[in-house]
């Protein structure tokens, strides 16, 4: 279900990648409209990664999504943030919950890492009740927090500390 990403992938990037939905709940930086190039561009800078971070969330068909860390530097560097996104013919199908408890779990075992954090946008009540069902923790609102889609939004913290984990 999790497995490192191929070449090959582009195409399903680019398929599931581009769907409005999506864009709306992750960073801008996710592009939208999504194309063949940006997935192509995506997995160049994953090949490129040291450590690899970004893995794919992965049918015994094709790849589905994305799950990955951003990891902290100096004064954060035992902490990374998470973020995540599957394409919509497999929502509400705990397939998210799944993988989020299995790569965090992962990721304390194989990074230097004391906390792995999310901040998903608080009108996305999925990814909250993900992070609640994978034993994440919310720690507080941050107000006013980002500018999406033309909107001042809040965002949740939610938090995973190592020593907590089951």
């Amino acid at each position: 279900m999790i497995r490192y990403w191929k070449k090959e992938d582009a195409p399903a990037i680019a398929k599931y990648a581009n769907n409005r939905k999506i864009w709306l709940n992750l960073r801008d930086r996710f592009p939208h409209p999504y194309h063949l190039s940006d997935a192509e561009d995506f997995l160049t800078r994953v090949f490129e990664q040291q450590p690899v971070t970004f893995f794919a969330i992965a049918n015994e068909k094709e790849a589905i999504g994305s799950i990955g860390l951003m990891l902290g530097e100096d004064i954060h560097r035992y902490t990374a943030e998470l973020g995540y996104w599957l394409a919509e013919p497999f929502w509400n199908k705990g397939i998210m919950t799944e993988v989020v408890s299995k790569f965090t779990d992962f990721a304390f075992e194989r990074f230097i890492l004391h906390r792995i954090f999310a901040e998903p946008y608080t009108n996305n009540t999925a990814s909250v009740r993900v992070l609640e069902k994978s034993g994440f923790i919310l720690e507080g609102t941050l107000r006013g927090n980002v500018f999406k889609n033309g909107k001042i939004l809040d965002q949740y913290l939610y938090t995973k500390i190592r020593d907590e984990t089951t």
